[in-house]
């Protein structure tokens, strides 16, 4: 036991810490998910009859509108150049799939897609937010991470 007490600080020293994105590709990565959660939201829009899947698009229309504008803001004040947002390829797949499925079917591959999806922009934005190197990027993810928690929270509620 005294021995493990010991080599504690070694192991500690050489575990290194949580790797924070560069803020370009913190942006990029911001974007991209951005850009996603609207192009899959208004997709599910032009079909769906299920009253929470329609609030909930609509929602994510607006408040990942929003995060991209803060994110725009705050990446000008530190004069960070944001990269025009695209979809990753991933992205672009579960769009595809989306466009494919009807339905109800649809609607239950929405929900899905965005719990993985706000599973991930949460780590990212919480990991940006604790380890970034921009300062105004970092007080942008602060005020994100609430968003998106929020948003899981009802996803994991839902269906």
């Amino acid at each position: 036991m005294s021995k493990m007490l010991l080599l504690m600080p070694l192991i500690a020293v050489a575990m290194p810490a949580a790797a924070a994105e560069s803020p370009t590709a913190y942006l990029g990565k911001a974007g991209a998910g951005d850009l996603y959660e609207q192009t899959s939201s208004k997709i599910v829009l032009e079909t769906t009859r299920d009253a929470r899947v329609k609030s909930f698009a609509t929602m994510m229309v607006g408040d990942h509108g929003k995060s991209t504008a803060m994110l725009k803001s705050a990446a000008a004040a530190s004069g960070v150049k944001a990269p025009p947002p695209s979809l990753t390829p991933d992205q672009q797949a579960k769009v595809r799939a989306l466009k494919q499925a009807r339905g109800a079917a649809r609607d239950t591959l929405y929900w899905q897609q965005q719990k993985a999806a706000h599973s991930q922009a949460l780590q990212l934005h919480q990991d940006y937010a604790a380890h970034g190197s921009d300062r105004s990027l970092k007080d942008a993810a602060t005020k994100i991470v609430p968003v998106v928690k929020h948003h899981l929270d009802l996803l994991n509620a839902g269906r």
